[in-house]
């Protein structure tokens, strides 16, 4: 009796309710509450009940410990009570505040703003809404994990991409990392960055190529007005003060920076050179240069600049020795293909006009009844309304007009003079018969053998006299002036040669009545160009990130070529994306290619888990080699096999999940060979549910379900009326099987 007067007097024991990591935790994390009830000795507490702000708490665990996720619908005061297999019930314990609030957030900034032109540095940093400075930095580009490369650098907390291209636009994040709580911080939003054009130079040349040596020549750089550029990369919304005059432009031939000299001037955006030489001859670009942004404009296409010799002439005159009384004529020949000359007449640096001593009939000067007045120098040149406005000055005649010297007194002089002129003369016919004619010599530049489209000169060198007209031949046939051939005295020009030109090529000369010997022929052999060829390592497809080798091979003896290098007819130059040796064009970490990386996919068995199940995880690679290893990852730590993961080629497997096992898995593949890896998978997110005992469900049904014991009842009946009644039709069936029988 004084036993059950003890067991009513004693105190009832008051739960303590502990949590797990900590009463402050951030949404996701898994909150583990305890109920612990002190100085309850060796009583066993058969059921616990559990409250959140004075309710019961849903979904009713009864458990000493259980475990949720933390959301914020999850804050609140939870409390507890134990209740022993006797119905006896502990106190409620004191509530315990637990508080779920957002994890930190992470806010991502560009340098310099949107958009960003191409060849820019952009800076991209993540700001994290945190006390904590222990964070690690991960960084994505549409979904996809960004590594440091040739492209991308990270210093903590920024991500830089130097020279930017429209490969970089897409959409960025980022997230923050620590070995503590909190263990993430979470994206506020995504920033799209948008890479556009830098606009665009244009490069013009006035007047047009060729240019004629002596001539001004004016090269115009035109940059793209603000209104088209933004039309062009479709920015029809940005209404921001567009560029006007603020450009510095900066002029370049064959990659060397022009400076304002004596032979160039430079007035904001044109490039003047006066007094156009051969040196001038080469390939020019500009751009334009800022203080704001865009700092650069796009590189102009080049313009190759050809200067040529203004035409030539050159002046002759007929007969060689003048007398008095005699009519002269002095013809001006300008080399060239234009035929609308207008020719000026010099004597002594005085223009001619004509006159009753001078008749200009176009290319000829006429002096009739010369005179000893008429001895000076000669020269001529020729004018145009178009270009080339001026031929060169020719030749320097200087013309002796001599006295008229009678038959008779040339007679008188020579007999008194040389009374053996009779024998002189003949002894002269016979010395002038007995000598040879004058050899000829035919020379050839360049040394064969000639290429296709190459200019060829061929000199006929005769000795003695200056003043032979000569003859070309090839094959016998006897050539004369046209498109394909061009006489200039002494030398015969073939310009493009073809295969057509080759043959045996000779000369001879001709003066008066004399002809000198004809030439050796030369044999004329017309090559095509080396052939060049294009290789490329590795094979087609080159996949993102690789290093691509194009060896350009010329089928020819001659190794002193320097190779030119283009891309959709534009000429490339050393720069961070290209690298030229010799011979070879190196592309590194290649960013666009015809075949992106092989996919991978993650696939899990069963969908839903709870501890102590056996977990598949599948690796399916869409390509069509089979020699991939497989990494597997969760939460960006690679997984080895051990007690608790086992890999078989495309597989892992967990067995015995338990809680420790939640977490974000992915995977991809190896190879030796190309493609040397896929592209990282899709992440899955694995989570463990707590095992459900009969005993609960039970309780849950009969809880839910008041009428589940009468349902079960009607069943049974039902089950039993159809039993009997297929028992009577069996038992009709055999009485009246025995009656037919």
């Amino acid at each position: 009796m004084s036993f059950i007067h003890a067991s009513l007097t004693q105190e009832r024991p008051k739960p303590e309710v502990k949590v797990t990591p900590d009463q402050r935790v951030f949404r996701g994390e898994t909150v583990t509450l305890t109920c612990d009830i002190q100085r309850a000795g060796d009583i066993q507490w058969r059921h616990h009940s559990w409250f959140k702000d004075g309710n019961t708490f849903y979904p009713y665990p009864t458990a000493a410990e259980f475990s949720f996720t933390a959301s914020v619908s999850k804050s609140g005061e939870y409390s507890c009570r134990g209740e022993r297999s006797d119905s006896q019930r502990s106190d409620i314990s004191a509530a315990v505040t637990l508080t779920v609030s957002d994890s930190p957030r992470s806010t991502l900034t560009v340098t310099p703003d949107r958009p960003v032109f191409t060849g820019e540095t952009v800076n991209l940093t993540c700001v994290i809404e945190s006390d904590h400075s222990d964070w690690r930095y991960v960084w994505y580009k549409d979904s996809v994990m960004l590594q440091t490369s040739d492209c991308y650098t990270v210093n903590r907390d920024t991500l830089t991409i130097r020279g930017a291209t429209e490969s970089d636009q897409g959409r960025y994040w980022c997230r923050g990392q620590r070995d503590k709580r909190p263990k993430s911080s979470r994206s506020r939003s995504a920033v799209y960055l948008s890479v556009k054009d830098s606009p665009r130079s244009t490069l013009t040349v006035t007047p047009d190529s060729p240019v004629f040596t002596g001539e001004t020549v004016n090269l115009k750089c035109v940059i793209e007005s603000h209104s088209n550029w933004r039309w062009r990369n479709g920015l029809t919304n940005d209404r921001r003060d567009g560029w006007t005059d603020d450009w510095r432009y900066e002029w370049y031939k064959d990659s060397v920076k022009l400076q304002t000299s004596d032979r160039y001037t430079v007035n904001r955006d044109t490039l003047t050179i006066r007094g156009g030489t051969e040196s001038d001859q080469g390939q020019y670009w500009c751009r334009g240069q800022r203080d704001e942004r865009p700092k650069s404009s796009q590189s102009s296409s080049t313009v190759y600049l050809s200067v040529k010799d203004s035409p030539r002439s050159t002046l002759t005159v007929t007969p060689k020795t003048i007398f008095t009384g005699e009519t002269v004529n002095l013809t001006c020949v300008i080399e060239s293909d234009h035929s609308n000359w207008r020719y000026e007449w010099y004597k002594d640096s005085v223009m001619l006009q004509t006159s009753d001593g001078y008749t200009v009939n176009r290319d000829t000067l006429t002096i009739r009844g010369a005179t000893e007045s008429d001895q000076g120098q000669y020269w001529c040149r020729g004018q145009r309304d178009e270009r080339p406005q001026s031929s060169q000055d020719s030749n320097r005649i200087n013309l002796s007009v001599n006295g008229q010297i009678s038959v008779f007194n040339i007679l008188s002089f020579l007999l008194a003079a040389c009374p053996y002129l009779l024998s002189t003369v003949v002894l002269l016919f016979k010395c002038c018969r007995a000598r040879d004619s004058p050899t000829s010599t035919l020379t050839v530049t360049p040394n064969y053998p000639v290429f296709t489209g190459e200019t060829v000169n061929l000199t006929c060198v005769i000795e003695s006299h200056s003043d032979w007209r000569y003859e070309w031949y090839k094959d016998s046939v006897m050539l004369q002036t046209s498109d394909r051939y061009t006489v200039n005295r002494d030398t015969l020009t073939i310009r493009g040669a073809t295969e057509s030109d080759q043959g045996q090529y000779w000369c001879r000369g001709q003066i008066r009545s004399v002809s000198s010997q004809s030439s050796s022929t030369v044999s004329l052999s017309v090559k095509a160009l080396p052939r060049s060829t294009l290789t490329v390592t590795p094979d087609s497809p080159v996949f993102t990130g690789e290093t691509v080798n194009l060896t350009c091979v010329i089928e020819s003896d001659h190794s002193d070529w320097r190779y030119e290098w283009f891309k959709d007819s534009v000429m490339l130059q050393t720069s961070d994306g290209y690298t030229v040796n010799r011979d070879t064009l190196t592309i590194r970490g290649a960013t666009e290619s015809d075949q992106d990386l092989p996919t991978s996919t993650v696939i899990v068995t069963p969908k839903t888990i709870f501890t102590g199940e056996t977990v598949n995880l599948t690796c399916v690679i869409e390509f069509d080699h089979n020699n991939w290893r497989y990494e597997w990852f969760k939460d960006s730590v690679m997984l080895q096999t051990s007690d608790r993961y086992t890999v078989n080629r495309d597989t892992l497997t967990i067995r015995g999940a338990t809680e420790s096992d939640q977490g974000q898995y992915w995977c991809r593949g190896q190879r030796d060979e190309r493609p040397q890896s896929s592209q990282e998978s899709n992440r899955i997110n694995l989570y463990v549910n707590g095992q459900i005992s009969v005993f609960n469900i039970l309780s849950f049904l009969l809880a839910a379900c008041p009428y589940l014991l009468s349902t079960v009842v009607l069943l049974f009946k039902c089950c039993r009326a159809r039993v009997t009644s297929t028992e009577d039709h069996s038992q009709f069936a055999v009485t009246e099987e025995q009656t037919s029988s």
